[in-house]
Protein backbone atom coordinates (compact mmCIF):
# COMPACT_ATOMS: atom_id res chain seq x y z
CA UNK A 1 0.00 0.00 0.00
CA UNK A 2 1.24 3.62 -0.68
CA UNK A 3 0.04 7.08 0.15
CA UNK A 4 1.79 8.71 -2.95
CA UNK A 5 -1.36 10.19 -4.53
CA UNK A 6 -2.24 11.87 -1.26
CA UNK A 7 1.29 13.20 -0.89
CA UNK A 8 1.12 14.29 -4.44
CA UNK A 9 -2.40 16.22 -3.34
CA UNK A 10 -0.59 17.91 -0.27
CA UNK A 11 2.29 18.63 -2.44
CA UNK A 12 -0.33 20.52 -4.74
CA UNK A 13 -2.25 21.87 -1.53
CA UNK A 14 0.86 23.24 -0.38
CA UNK A 15 1.79 24.81 -4.06
CA UNK A 16 -1.95 26.71 -4.13
CA UNK A 17 -1.45 27.95 -1.03
CA UNK A 18 1.24 30.13 -1.76
CA UNK A 19 0.39 31.16 -4.91
CA UNK A 20 -2.11 33.02 -2.37
CA UNK A 21 -4.98 35.13 -3.94
CA UNK A 22 -3.88 34.21 -7.88
CA UNK A 23 -1.64 36.54 -10.12
CA UNK A 24 -3.80 38.96 -10.69
CA UNK A 25 -4.15 40.00 -7.22
CA UNK A 26 -0.39 39.88 -6.41
CA UNK A 27 0.23 41.91 -9.35
CA UNK A 28 -1.98 44.33 -7.69
CA UNK A 29 -0.78 44.23 -4.73
CA UNK A 30 2.38 45.52 -5.97
CA UNK A 31 1.08 47.83 -8.18
CA UNK A 32 0.17 49.51 -4.87
CA UNK A 33 4.05 49.26 -3.79
CA UNK A 34 3.39 46.55 -1.76
CA UNK A 35 4.87 42.92 -0.54
CA UNK A 36 2.59 40.09 -0.32
CA UNK A 37 2.52 38.20 2.90
CA UNK A 38 4.83 35.82 2.03
CA UNK A 39 7.74 38.02 0.44
CA UNK A 40 7.51 39.92 4.20
CA UNK A 41 7.92 36.65 5.87
CA UNK A 42 11.04 36.35 4.19
CA UNK A 43 12.33 39.94 4.10
CA UNK A 44 11.94 39.67 7.61
CA UNK A 45 13.21 36.53 9.38
CA UNK A 46 16.82 34.93 9.15
CA UNK A 47 16.66 32.82 5.76
CA UNK A 48 15.38 29.54 5.93
CA UNK A 49 14.30 29.62 9.54
CA UNK A 50 10.43 30.09 8.74
CA UNK A 51 8.15 27.50 9.17
CA UNK A 52 4.66 28.04 8.37
CA UNK A 53 1.62 26.00 10.45
CA UNK A 54 -1.79 26.28 8.92
CA UNK A 55 -0.84 25.90 5.24
CA UNK A 56 -3.56 24.22 4.10
CA UNK A 57 -6.55 25.66 5.91
CA UNK A 58 -8.87 27.62 3.23
CA UNK A 59 -11.65 27.37 0.89
CA UNK A 60 -11.94 24.27 -1.35
CA UNK A 61 -14.14 23.40 -4.03
CA UNK A 62 -14.40 19.56 -5.25
CA UNK A 63 -15.62 17.86 -8.72
CA UNK A 64 -18.33 15.61 -8.75
CA UNK A 65 -15.82 12.53 -7.76
CA UNK A 66 -14.51 14.67 -4.97
CA UNK A 67 -11.15 15.32 -6.56
CA UNK A 68 -10.09 18.74 -5.45
CA UNK A 69 -10.96 21.48 -8.62
CA UNK A 70 -10.33 24.61 -6.70
CA UNK A 71 -8.20 26.17 -3.80
CA UNK A 72 -8.00 29.78 -1.53
CA UNK A 73 -5.72 29.97 0.86
CA UNK A 74 -6.80 31.47 4.49
CA UNK A 75 -5.52 35.11 3.89
CA UNK A 76 -3.71 34.67 7.58
CA UNK A 77 -0.55 32.97 6.92
CA UNK A 78 1.58 32.56 10.25
CA UNK A 79 4.34 30.20 11.97
CA UNK A 80 7.88 29.88 13.73
CA UNK A 81 11.34 31.92 12.79
CA UNK A 82 14.08 33.38 13.81
CA UNK A 83 15.26 36.51 13.63
CA UNK A 84 18.72 37.24 14.52
CA UNK A 85 18.70 33.70 15.92
CA UNK A 86 16.39 34.45 18.04
CA UNK A 87 12.94 32.22 17.95
CA UNK A 88 10.25 34.32 17.03
CA UNK A 89 6.66 33.56 16.15
CA UNK A 90 5.51 35.79 12.49
CA UNK A 91 2.26 36.23 11.27
CA UNK A 92 0.02 38.67 9.10
CA UNK A 93 -2.55 39.47 6.68
CA UNK A 94 -2.67 38.48 2.90
CA UNK A 95 -4.44 40.74 1.53
CA UNK A 96 -4.53 39.49 -2.22
CA UNK A 97 -7.28 37.21 -0.21
CA UNK A 98 -10.55 39.53 0.26
CA UNK A 99 -8.53 42.20 1.22
CA UNK A 100 -7.29 40.80 4.42
CA UNK A 101 -11.18 40.49 6.05
CA UNK A 102 -12.05 38.36 8.47
CA UNK A 103 -14.95 36.84 6.76
CA UNK A 104 -12.12 35.07 4.42
CA UNK A 105 -10.15 33.85 7.14
CA UNK A 106 -10.05 31.38 9.96
CA UNK A 107 -9.90 32.58 13.23
CA UNK A 108 -8.53 29.94 14.44
CA UNK A 109 -4.87 30.57 12.94
CA UNK A 110 -4.83 33.99 14.09
CA UNK A 111 -6.10 32.43 18.24
CA UNK A 112 -3.26 29.93 18.03
CA UNK A 113 -0.99 32.15 16.65
CA UNK A 114 -1.30 34.59 19.70
CA UNK A 115 -1.83 31.73 22.17
CA UNK A 116 1.44 29.99 20.90
CA UNK A 117 3.31 33.18 21.56
CA UNK A 118 2.62 33.31 25.14
CA UNK A 119 2.55 29.72 25.70
CA UNK A 120 6.04 29.32 24.26
CA UNK A 121 6.56 32.91 26.11
CA UNK A 122 8.10 33.78 22.38
CA UNK A 123 8.23 37.46 20.61
CA UNK A 124 5.33 37.75 18.20
CA UNK A 125 5.75 39.93 15.00
CA UNK A 126 2.66 41.36 13.61
CA UNK A 127 2.29 42.15 9.95
CA UNK A 128 -0.72 43.93 9.52
CA UNK A 129 -2.96 44.54 6.15
CA UNK A 130 -6.16 44.59 5.99
CA UNK A 131 -8.92 44.40 9.04
CA UNK A 132 -7.09 41.53 10.39
CA UNK A 133 -9.97 40.05 12.05
CA UNK A 134 -12.37 42.88 11.62
CA UNK A 135 -16.21 41.43 10.32
CA UNK A 136 -18.40 41.79 7.14
CA UNK A 137 -22.07 42.25 6.76
CA UNK A 138 -22.20 39.85 4.22
CA UNK A 139 -21.01 37.46 7.10
CA UNK A 140 -24.41 38.10 8.83
CA UNK A 141 -26.67 37.09 6.04
CA UNK A 142 -24.11 33.69 4.95
CA UNK A 143 -24.88 33.08 9.23
CA UNK A 144 -28.26 33.35 8.89
CA UNK A 145 -28.41 35.75 11.87
CA UNK A 146 -26.59 38.52 13.40
CA UNK A 147 -23.77 38.37 16.66
CA UNK A 148 -22.99 40.43 19.74
CA UNK A 149 -19.47 41.99 19.65
CA UNK A 150 -17.14 39.86 21.35
CA UNK A 151 -13.16 39.60 20.08
CA UNK A 152 -12.66 35.93 20.81
CA UNK A 153 -8.74 35.52 22.53
CA UNK A 154 -8.35 39.24 22.88
CA UNK A 155 -6.91 37.94 26.47
CA UNK A 156 -4.19 36.32 24.55
CA UNK A 157 -3.34 39.51 22.72
CA UNK A 158 -3.44 41.19 26.32
CA UNK A 159 -1.41 38.71 28.14
CA UNK A 160 1.10 38.79 25.46
CA UNK A 161 2.00 42.25 27.24
CA UNK A 162 3.28 41.11 30.19
CA UNK A 163 5.03 37.95 28.48
CA UNK A 164 7.13 38.36 26.10
CA UNK A 165 8.04 40.81 23.34
CA UNK A 166 5.15 41.97 21.01
CA UNK A 167 5.54 44.55 17.22
CA UNK A 168 2.78 45.42 15.35
CA UNK A 169 3.72 47.02 11.68
CA UNK A 170 0.95 48.53 9.79
CA UNK A 171 1.68 47.77 6.49
CA UNK A 172 -1.45 48.24 4.36
CA UNK A 173 -5.06 49.79 5.12
CA UNK A 174 -5.74 48.90 8.84
CA UNK A 175 -9.30 48.91 10.14
CA UNK A 176 -11.12 47.64 13.01
CA UNK A 177 -9.07 45.22 15.01
CA UNK A 178 -6.76 45.00 13.01
CA UNK A 179 -6.20 48.50 14.04
CA UNK A 180 -6.41 47.09 17.61
CA UNK A 181 -3.88 44.92 17.17
CA UNK A 182 -1.30 47.32 15.82
CA UNK A 183 -2.15 49.74 18.81
CA UNK A 184 -2.11 46.66 21.37
CA UNK A 185 1.45 46.20 21.32
CA UNK A 186 4.88 47.26 22.50
CA UNK A 187 6.01 48.65 19.38
CA UNK A 188 4.34 49.85 16.19
CA UNK A 189 5.65 51.50 13.08
CA UNK A 190 3.65 52.42 10.07
CA UNK A 191 4.73 52.50 6.59
CA UNK A 192 4.61 56.09 5.14
CA UNK A 193 2.27 56.73 2.32
CA UNK A 194 1.40 53.26 1.49
CA UNK A 195 -0.20 52.30 5.02
CA UNK A 196 -3.06 54.01 6.84
CA UNK A 197 -4.63 53.24 9.97
CA UNK A 198 -8.12 54.08 11.01
CA UNK A 199 -11.27 52.63 13.31
CA UNK A 200 -13.52 52.47 10.43
CA UNK A 201 -12.82 53.41 6.64
CA UNK A 202 -14.05 56.10 4.15
CA UNK A 203 -17.56 54.60 3.38
CA UNK A 204 -18.62 53.90 7.07
CA UNK A 205 -17.20 57.36 7.92
CA UNK A 206 -19.28 58.75 5.10
CA UNK A 207 -22.33 56.60 5.54
CA UNK A 208 -21.99 58.53 9.43
CA UNK A 209 -22.30 61.71 7.51
CA UNK A 210 -19.24 62.47 9.33
CA UNK A 211 -17.35 63.90 5.97
CA UNK A 212 -16.41 62.40 2.42
CA UNK A 213 -12.90 61.89 3.36
CA UNK A 214 -10.01 59.53 1.72
CA UNK A 215 -8.18 56.58 3.89
CA UNK A 216 -4.83 59.11 3.73
CA UNK A 217 -7.14 61.99 5.00
CA UNK A 218 -8.42 59.63 8.08
CA UNK A 219 -5.31 57.21 8.74
CA UNK A 220 -2.34 59.05 6.89
CA UNK A 221 1.05 58.10 9.09
CA UNK A 222 1.23 61.94 9.74
CA UNK A 223 -1.73 62.01 11.86
CA UNK A 224 -1.09 58.70 14.00
CA UNK A 225 2.70 59.17 14.74
CA UNK A 226 2.24 62.84 16.05
CA UNK A 227 -0.77 61.79 18.24
CA UNK A 228 0.43 58.54 20.06
CA UNK A 229 -1.35 55.97 18.82
CA UNK A 230 1.44 54.27 16.52
CA UNK A 231 5.21 54.82 17.47
CA UNK A 232 6.97 55.52 14.66
CA UNK A 233 6.82 55.27 10.48
CA UNK A 234 9.29 53.95 7.98
CA UNK A 235 9.54 55.27 4.39
CA UNK A 236 9.31 51.68 3.19
CA UNK A 237 8.54 48.21 4.26
CA UNK A 238 12.31 47.11 4.13
CA UNK A 239 13.11 49.89 6.84
CA UNK A 240 9.62 48.93 8.78
CA UNK A 241 11.49 45.37 9.12
CA UNK A 242 14.86 46.96 10.45
CA UNK A 243 13.46 48.85 13.00
CA UNK A 244 11.44 46.17 14.34
CA UNK A 245 14.96 43.88 14.14
CA UNK A 246 16.55 46.93 16.22
CA UNK A 247 14.08 47.63 18.77
CA UNK A 248 13.88 43.89 19.19
CA UNK A 249 17.68 43.32 20.30
CA UNK A 250 17.31 45.33 23.41
CA UNK A 251 14.87 43.18 24.37
CA UNK A 252 14.86 39.47 26.05
CA UNK A 253 13.25 36.54 24.74
CA UNK A 254 10.59 36.90 27.21
CA UNK A 255 9.91 38.02 30.62
CA UNK A 256 11.50 35.13 32.40
CA UNK A 257 15.05 36.20 30.66
CA UNK A 258 17.32 39.00 31.31
CA UNK A 259 18.18 41.37 28.04
CA UNK A 260 21.21 39.85 26.40
CA UNK A 261 24.32 42.28 27.21
CA UNK A 262 26.56 42.91 24.23
CA UNK A 263 30.32 43.22 23.42
CA UNK A 264 31.15 46.59 23.49
CA UNK A 265 33.69 48.17 21.75
CA UNK A 266 33.23 51.55 23.24
CA UNK A 267 35.14 52.59 25.97
CA UNK A 268 33.49 53.07 29.25
CA UNK A 269 35.55 55.92 30.38
CA UNK A 270 34.97 57.74 26.86
CA UNK A 271 34.98 61.53 28.32
CA UNK A 272 33.48 64.03 25.90
CA UNK A 273 34.88 67.53 25.84
CA UNK A 274 31.63 69.69 24.55
CA UNK A 275 30.09 68.46 27.26
CA UNK A 276 31.49 71.26 29.81
CA UNK A 277 30.36 73.66 27.98
CA UNK A 278 26.99 72.27 26.04
CA UNK A 279 24.49 74.03 28.80
CA UNK A 280 24.39 78.07 27.95
CA UNK A 281 24.73 79.72 31.27
CA UNK A 282 21.27 81.39 30.77
CA UNK A 283 19.04 79.59 31.86
CA UNK A 284 16.45 81.40 29.16
CA UNK A 285 18.37 79.72 26.29
CA UNK A 286 18.03 76.02 25.18
CA UNK A 287 20.38 73.48 23.69
CA UNK A 288 20.21 70.11 21.90
CA UNK A 289 19.94 67.12 24.39
CA UNK A 290 20.13 64.30 21.54
CA UNK A 291 24.06 64.93 21.17
CA UNK A 292 23.79 64.78 25.48
CA UNK A 293 22.50 61.38 24.86
CA UNK A 294 24.50 60.11 22.15
CA UNK A 295 27.87 61.22 23.91
CA UNK A 296 27.04 59.31 27.14
CA UNK A 297 25.36 56.21 26.12
CA UNK A 298 27.27 53.37 23.88
CA UNK A 299 28.34 54.63 20.34
CA UNK A 300 25.20 54.15 17.65
CA UNK A 301 23.16 52.30 20.42
CA UNK A 302 20.38 55.43 21.00
CA UNK A 303 16.93 54.34 19.82
CA UNK A 304 15.02 56.69 19.90
CA UNK A 305 11.09 55.52 19.82
CA UNK A 306 7.85 58.21 19.06
CA UNK A 307 9.94 60.89 18.27
CA UNK A 308 7.05 62.91 16.52
CA UNK A 309 4.37 63.01 19.62
CA UNK A 310 4.80 64.11 23.06
CA UNK A 311 8.21 65.58 21.76
CA UNK A 312 9.10 67.39 25.17
CA UNK A 313 10.25 64.11 26.44
CA UNK A 314 12.57 61.82 24.55
CA UNK A 315 12.18 58.09 24.82
CA UNK A 316 14.40 55.17 23.38
CA UNK A 317 16.77 52.25 24.54
CA UNK A 318 20.35 52.37 24.43
CA UNK A 319 22.98 50.41 25.99
CA UNK A 320 25.95 51.41 28.62
CA UNK A 321 28.97 49.27 28.26
CA UNK A 322 27.04 46.96 26.53
CA UNK A 323 24.03 46.69 29.33
CA UNK A 324 20.61 47.43 27.37
CA UNK A 325 18.74 50.57 29.44
CA UNK A 326 15.84 52.62 28.78
CA UNK A 327 16.61 56.62 28.67
CA UNK A 328 14.30 59.17 28.85
CA UNK A 329 15.15 62.62 29.06
CA UNK A 330 13.42 66.42 28.60
CA UNK A 331 13.85 68.27 25.56
CA UNK A 332 14.42 71.82 26.24
CA UNK A 333 13.65 72.76 22.21
CA UNK A 334 10.30 71.87 22.90
CA UNK A 335 8.16 73.62 25.43
CA UNK A 336 11.64 74.22 27.53
CA UNK A 337 11.70 70.51 28.15
CA UNK A 338 8.00 70.75 30.36
CA UNK A 339 5.98 68.10 30.29
CA UNK A 340 2.94 67.93 28.41
CA UNK A 341 -0.43 65.63 28.42
CA UNK A 342 1.23 63.78 25.42
CA UNK A 343 4.49 63.78 26.65
CA UNK A 344 2.94 62.18 30.11
CA UNK A 345 1.89 59.35 28.16
CA UNK A 346 4.45 58.49 25.99
CA UNK A 347 6.44 58.30 28.96
CA UNK A 348 4.12 55.95 31.43
CA UNK A 349 4.19 53.65 27.87
CA UNK A 350 8.41 53.82 28.39
CA UNK A 351 8.41 53.32 32.04
CA UNK A 352 6.07 50.27 31.73
CA UNK A 353 8.11 49.27 29.30
CA UNK A 354 11.38 49.04 31.27
CA UNK A 355 9.43 47.07 34.00
CA UNK A 356 8.46 44.37 32.16
CA UNK A 357 11.39 44.09 30.54
CA UNK A 358 13.67 44.34 32.83
CA UNK A 359 15.65 47.51 31.22
CA UNK A 360 17.38 49.63 34.03
CA UNK A 361 16.18 53.31 33.77
CA UNK A 362 17.96 56.19 33.06
CA UNK A 363 16.76 60.21 33.43
CA UNK A 364 18.71 62.76 32.12
CA UNK A 365 16.81 65.76 33.56
CA UNK A 366 15.80 69.56 32.50
CA UNK A 367 12.68 69.76 33.61
CA UNK A 368 10.83 73.03 34.20
CA UNK A 369 8.15 71.55 35.45
CA UNK A 370 4.43 71.02 34.02
CA UNK A 371 3.28 72.61 30.64
CA UNK A 372 1.40 76.14 31.90
CA UNK A 373 -1.28 77.55 30.83
CA UNK A 374 -4.97 77.53 29.60
CA UNK A 375 -4.40 74.67 26.60
CA UNK A 376 -2.44 72.78 28.93
CA UNK A 377 -5.50 72.51 31.96
CA UNK A 378 -7.85 71.78 29.08
CA UNK A 379 -5.58 68.69 28.09
CA UNK A 380 -5.82 67.47 31.41
CA UNK A 381 -2.00 67.73 31.24
CA UNK A 382 -1.92 67.50 35.78
CA UNK A 383 -3.97 63.58 35.17
CA UNK A 384 -1.73 62.37 32.64
CA UNK A 385 1.09 63.92 34.76
CA UNK A 386 -0.10 62.18 37.90
CA UNK A 387 -0.33 58.94 36.08
CA UNK A 388 3.29 58.92 34.28
CA UNK A 389 4.56 60.13 37.86
CA UNK A 390 2.40 56.87 39.52
CA UNK A 391 4.30 54.52 36.51
CA UNK A 392 7.70 56.05 37.16
CA UNK A 393 7.13 54.95 40.86
CA UNK A 394 5.93 51.54 40.00
CA UNK A 395 8.50 50.70 37.83
CA UNK A 396 11.35 47.95 39.36
CA UNK A 397 14.02 48.47 37.81
CA UNK A 398 17.43 49.90 39.04
CA UNK A 399 16.97 53.83 38.34
CA UNK A 400 19.68 56.42 38.04
CA UNK A 401 19.34 60.03 37.00
CA UNK A 402 21.62 62.93 35.69
CA UNK A 403 20.36 66.48 36.26
CA UNK A 404 21.49 68.65 33.61
CA UNK A 405 19.92 71.96 34.12
CA UNK A 406 16.90 72.30 35.58
CA UNK A 407 14.30 70.04 38.25
CA UNK A 408 11.48 72.43 39.23
CA UNK A 409 7.87 71.53 40.54
CA UNK A 410 6.02 68.17 40.41
CA UNK A 411 7.62 66.91 37.76
CA UNK A 412 11.16 67.63 38.37
CA UNK A 413 10.58 65.45 41.33
CA UNK A 414 11.36 62.89 38.70
CA UNK A 415 15.00 63.25 39.35
CA UNK A 416 14.84 60.43 42.10
CA UNK A 417 12.25 58.01 43.18
CA UNK A 418 10.93 58.38 46.82
CA UNK A 419 11.33 54.97 48.80
CA UNK A 420 14.45 54.35 46.84
CA UNK A 421 18.25 54.37 46.83
CA UNK A 422 19.51 55.36 43.91
CA UNK A 423 22.38 56.75 41.90
CA UNK A 424 21.95 60.31 41.23
CA UNK A 425 24.02 62.81 39.66
CA UNK A 426 23.99 66.21 38.81
CA UNK A 427 25.88 68.84 36.56
CA UNK A 428 27.07 72.18 37.82
CA UNK A 429 24.86 73.55 35.52
CA UNK A 430 21.95 71.78 38.26
CA UNK A 431 19.32 74.43 39.06
CA UNK A 432 16.32 73.33 40.81
CA UNK A 433 13.52 74.28 43.14
CA UNK A 434 9.62 74.55 43.54
CA UNK A 435 9.89 76.50 40.79
CA UNK A 436 12.26 78.95 38.76
CA UNK A 437 13.55 81.93 40.88
CA UNK A 438 13.13 84.30 37.59
CA UNK A 439 9.71 83.07 37.65
CA UNK A 440 8.30 83.24 41.17
CA UNK A 441 10.35 86.35 42.64
CA UNK A 442 7.56 88.93 41.92
CA UNK A 443 4.84 86.81 43.28
CA UNK A 444 7.03 85.85 46.50
CA UNK A 445 8.29 89.40 47.15
CA UNK A 446 5.12 91.10 46.01
CA UNK A 447 4.37 92.78 49.07
CA UNK A 448 8.20 94.25 49.92
CA UNK A 449 8.59 95.52 46.20
CA UNK A 450 5.42 97.13 45.84
CA UNK A 451 6.88 99.64 48.91
CA UNK A 452 9.71 100.08 47.27
CA UNK A 453 10.67 103.87 45.41
CA UNK A 454 13.20 101.03 43.20
CA UNK A 455 11.20 98.88 41.48
CA UNK A 456 13.54 97.56 39.21
CA UNK A 457 16.28 98.42 41.41
CA UNK A 458 15.54 96.14 44.43
CA UNK A 459 14.05 93.65 42.20
CA UNK A 460 17.98 92.78 40.66
CA UNK A 461 18.96 92.89 44.56
CA UNK A 462 16.50 90.02 45.34
CA UNK A 463 17.64 88.50 42.68
CA UNK A 464 21.08 89.03 43.22
CA UNK A 465 20.76 87.61 46.51
CA UNK A 466 19.09 84.08 45.57
CA UNK A 467 21.47 83.61 42.82
CA UNK A 468 23.79 83.41 45.64
CA UNK A 469 22.26 80.28 47.11
CA UNK A 470 20.90 78.59 44.36
CA UNK A 471 24.27 76.89 43.64
CA UNK A 472 24.03 73.43 43.29
CA UNK A 473 26.93 72.98 45.89
CA UNK A 474 24.51 74.73 48.65
CA UNK A 475 22.63 71.42 47.66
CA UNK A 476 25.33 68.97 48.24
CA UNK A 477 26.29 70.61 51.13
CA UNK A 478 23.22 69.41 52.61
CA UNK A 479 23.23 66.07 50.99
CA UNK A 480 20.46 66.85 48.91
CA UNK A 481 22.10 65.82 46.05
CA UNK A 482 24.53 63.11 46.36
CA UNK A 483 27.04 63.82 43.56
CA UNK A 484 28.03 66.82 41.34
CA UNK A 485 30.07 65.92 38.77
CA UNK A 486 32.59 67.13 35.23
CA UNK A 487 29.54 67.00 32.99
CA UNK A 488 32.50 64.85 30.84
CA UNK A 489 32.38 62.24 33.28
CA UNK A 490 28.73 61.20 32.69
CA UNK A 491 29.39 58.48 30.59
CA UNK A 492 32.22 56.55 32.74
CA UNK A 493 30.04 57.00 36.01
CA UNK A 494 26.83 56.01 34.00
CA UNK A 495 28.62 52.95 32.72
CA UNK A 496 29.75 51.70 36.37
CA UNK A 497 25.91 51.95 37.52
CA UNK A 498 24.91 50.05 34.56
CA UNK A 499 27.37 47.16 35.38
CA UNK A 500 26.27 47.39 38.96
CA UNK A 501 22.41 47.64 38.10
CA UNK A 502 22.74 44.98 35.50
CA UNK A 503 23.79 42.22 38.39
CA UNK A 504 20.82 43.32 40.80
CA UNK A 505 18.39 42.69 37.67
CA UNK A 506 16.45 39.42 38.31
CA UNK A 507 13.96 37.74 35.66
CA UNK A 508 10.44 37.42 36.22
CA UNK A 509 6.88 39.12 35.56
CA UNK A 510 6.48 42.57 36.73
CA UNK A 511 4.38 43.68 39.60
CA UNK A 512 2.36 46.28 37.52
CA UNK A 513 1.88 44.96 33.51
CA UNK A 514 2.04 46.91 30.52
CA UNK A 515 -0.41 49.56 29.58
CA UNK A 516 -0.67 49.64 25.87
Amino acid sequence: MSWEDEISELKLRSELAEKMGGEDKVARQHEFGKLTIRERIDAFVDADSFHEIGKLAGVAEYDDDGALKEFTPSNFVFGTAAVDGRPIIVSGDDFTVRGGSADASIAGKRHQSEGLAVELKLPHIRLIDGMGGGGSVKTIEMAGRTYIPAVAGWETVVNQLATAPSVALALGSVAGIGAARVATAHYSVIVKDTAQMMIAGPALVDWANLGDVSKEELGASKIHTRNGAIDDEASSEHEAFDMAKQFLSYLPENVDHLPERQPCNDPNDRREEFLSGVVPNDPRKVYKMRPVIDATVDKGSFFEIGRKWGRSIITGLARLDGVPVAVFAEDPMIYGGAWTADSCRKLIRHCDLASTFHLPLVHLVDCPGFLIGKQSEENATIRYGAQALAAFGQASVPFCSVVVRKAFGVAGAANNKPGNHHFRFAWPSGDWGSLPIEGGIEVAYKAELAESDDYDGDLEKIKARLNRVRSPFRSAEYFEIEEIIDPRDTRPNLCRWANLAYSALKPGPAAFTYRP
